[in-house]
C-alpha cells in the first residue's frame, strides 16, 4: 500500500485502526477526486493475501444508522464485517451511492412512490432517474492502491463485477451474500433479482 495511489480517481488521506462490535480494523480514508465524496477501505487484521475477500458497499443511512427494513443494506454491511474479521478481506465502503447513486431525498421520493404501488425500479424511473446509477471507479482506484487486483467479490450483484472489471479489477468469483429478508423488504428484494438481475434465490 502506497499513501498516494497510482489512480487519479481518488486521494488516500489518513489511516488509523479502529476497534469496532465486529474486531478490529484499519480504516484507510480516501477522498474521490471527481465527486468529493469521502469513501474508507476497512481491512481485516489479517493479510488480504492474493485473492482477498472483498465486499463494495454502497452508503445506505437509512438502513445502516435507522434501521430500516425496506432493504438488507444494514444487515449486509454487518455481515460483512464479520466474515472479513473471521476470514480476512476488505469492505470498500462508498459514500455518495445513496438510493443507487440518486441521493437520501430523492431516495426517500422513491419510497413514497412505492407506498403507492410501484416497484423500485418504476419509482427510479418515474423520478427521471436509472435503475442503477452507481458506478465504481472508484472504489477499482481503492482496490488498487491497497493491492488488490484479483478478487473474490461478496456481492449478489453482476453488475459490480462488471464494472470493476471495466475499471481494470479481475473478479476472480462471486460469493453471495443472503442476509436481511423480511417481510416487509420480500417484493423489494424480488425485484432486484427479476428486473435487475441479481442472484438472489427464487424463494425469498
Amino acid at each position: 500500500m502506497t499513501d498516494h495511489t497510482s489512480d487519479a480517481r481518488v486521494e488516500f488521506v489518513v489511516e488509523t485502526n479502529v476497534p469496532t462490535d465486529h474486531g478490529v480494523f484499519r480504516f484507510r480514508g480516501y477522498r474521490d477526486l471527481l465527486t468529493g465524496a469521502d469513501h474508507l477501505a476497512v481491512l481485516s487484521a489479517k493479510s488480504l493475501g492474493e485473492r482477498p475477500l472483498v465486499r463494495v458497499h454502497s452508503e445506505c443511512l437509512t438502513g445502516e444508522a435507522f434501521g430500516s427494513r425496506k432493504c438488507e443494506c444494514g444487515p449486509q454491511l454487518q455481515a460483512a464485517l464479520d466474515r472479513i474479521n473471521r476470514d480476512g478481506g476488505a469492505v470498500i465502503y462508498l459514500r455518495g451511492h445513496e438510493g443507487r447513486g440518486i441521493g437520501l431525498l430523492e431516495k426517500l421520493r422513491a419510497y413514497r412512490l412505492q407506498e403507492e404501488g410501484l416497484d423500485t425500479v418504476d419509482a427510479n424511473r418515474a423520478l427521471g432517474h436509472g435503475d442503477d446509477e452507481r458506478e465504481y471507479g472508484a472504489a477499482a482506484a481503492i482496490l488498487h492502491d491497497i493491492g488488490a487486483m484479483q478478487v473474490r467479490l461478496l456481492t449478489n450483484n453482476p453488475g459490480k463485477r462488471r464494472d470493476l472489471e471495466a475499471h481494470g479489477i479481475e473478479v476472480v468469483a462471486l460469493e453471495p451474500l443472503i442476509v436481511g429478508e423480511n417481510a416487509v423488504n420480500q417484493g423489494y428484494l424480488e425485484t432486484k433479482r427479476d428486473r435487475m438481475g441479481h442472484l438472489l434465490p427464487d424463494s425469498l
